[in-house]
């Protein structure tokens, strides 16, 4: 059995290695200078930063070959679309990303997979940061690594950035520490936002509503909490154990609301919904967040980053927080005085949630006092442009060198 997995895993390295090598052979051609390779989350969306820059760039600047890189078991996230995919760690792939001028990624790509010299990578990362990031982390829980080693190769990883966008000074300042990152930052607002000034209008959301299949009348709660480090099944598939109460929330609100399910990335398990049928409904693998966005009355996370992005609609948030106290003081830390500067209460259990959600008053005053200090520190760069600022900064200046 230990003699089967040693010469398995021999096999695997041996393929990596030689994978490698080609890559650099290959990487050592001239670049394709019209060629760019989008990938969001490891492959597994059509969304986020590298989507909106894709689709400005498709509008505006049509000239170039883009290819987005897929994990093929997310093939079904990319049908209908008009983009051109290649399978990860495919062949194709390989003389793609090694060919390319650009990268553009939202989240880390392979360490082993070696950056040639005349790629330009534009990292567009996936959030404002609440939670403490890579270097400020002071222990590092996640299956497979350690503290010391998930900071040696992330740092690793950045030191190959060309480019990082930020979305506010106050993320900026982090972002240069966290990842230790000197090349160029581009404080633009994040390109996904540009959507929810530039779509935001009755059409559009009922659009997405009827493309939900959400019933007619009724308000919508949007569900969308981050994951935790230390709950997983192994390395790569983490779980979450659902805190909030469906049946008691049915049971409140039932008829005034019902309630989108949107799950982080990295959770691997699927929520069995067929018990709340009309009422809740599980969209973690819904293309965007961004539709789900426009189409919510009211937000509720934890601390995932979503609330800064949905900030930009000023519209109510509430923060279930079950576990505050152990997220805070063992897991991650915040990097600002969350429990008084969070845009909407925080609260720890289901029958708090409805309470809130009671005193809700969508034609008067939904928003808390110190809402507006909030969006001028983290949403003040948005205003439907940063997609074209990201493109003007990179795109068109390597484009005149």
């Amino acid at each position: 059995m230990i003699g089967n997995i040693l010469t398995k895993f021999k096999r695997m390295n041996l393929i990596k290695t030689a994978y490698k090598g080609v890559f650099k052979l290959v990487g050592m051609l001239p670049a394709d200078k019209n060629m760019i390779v989008f990938e969001s989350f490891l492959g597994k969306q059509y969304s986020c930063n590298p989507r909106a820059i894709y689709e400005y760039l498709q509008k505006n600047n049509p000239g170039y070959k883009m290819y987005w890189s897929i994990d093929p078991r997310f093939r079904s996230a990319f049908e209908g679309k008009e983009v051109e995919t290649v399978d990860r760690f495919s062949l194709k792939w390989l003389f793609l990303m090694a060919r390319a001028r650009y990268w553009v990624s939202n989240s880390r790509l392979p360490l082993w997979i070696p950056k040639p010299s005349h790629t330009v990578y534009l990292q567009t990362w996936h959030g404002t940061p609440l939670k403490r990031l890579a270097a400020d982390m002071e222990q590092v829980l996640m299956p497979g690594t350690d503290t010391e080693q998930y900071k040696k190769n992330f740092l690793a990883e950045s030191s190959r950035w060309d480019y990082l966008i930020s979305p506010n000074a106050y993320s900026s300042h982090i972002f240069r520490r966290a990842f230790d990152f000197n090349k160029e930052m581009i404080e633009s607002g994040y390109p996904r936002n540009d959507f929810l000034h530039n779509d935001n209008t009755a059409e559009v959301i009922g659009g997405i509503k009827d493309k939900l299949a959400l019933p007619p009348g009724k308000k919508v709660i949007l569900y969308a909490p981050t994951w935790r480090d230390n709950e997983f099944h192994e390395k790569g598939k983490y779980k979450f154990n659902l805190k909030l109460d469906l049946d008691y929330l049915r049971d409140q609100l039932g008829s005034e609301y019902i309630v989108l399910l949107r799950m982080h990335y990295l959770i691997a398990e699927n929520l069995d919904l067929s018990g709340y049928r009309g009422f809740a409904y599980d969209v973690s693998a819904y293309e965007d967040i961004r539709e789900l966005y426009l189409v919510s009355d009211v937000l509720i996370t934890d601390y995932s980053s979503v609330f800064f992005d949905y900030g930009n609609l000023k519209r109510p948030m509430i923060f279930f927080v079950y576990d505050l106290e152990s997220y805070r003081d063992n897991l991650r830390g915040f990097y600002f005085d969350f429990e008084n500067e969070a845009p909407g209460p925080l609260v720890k259990t289901t029958e708090e949630v409805v309470e809130q959600l009671k005193r809700l008053d969508f034609a008067g005053s939904a928003l808390p006092p110190n809402f507006g200090e909030f969006y001028q520190r983290f949403c003040y760069l948005e205003d439907g442009e940063a997609s074209r600022r990201v493109v003007e900064k990179v795109f068109k200046q390597q484009a005149s060198q």
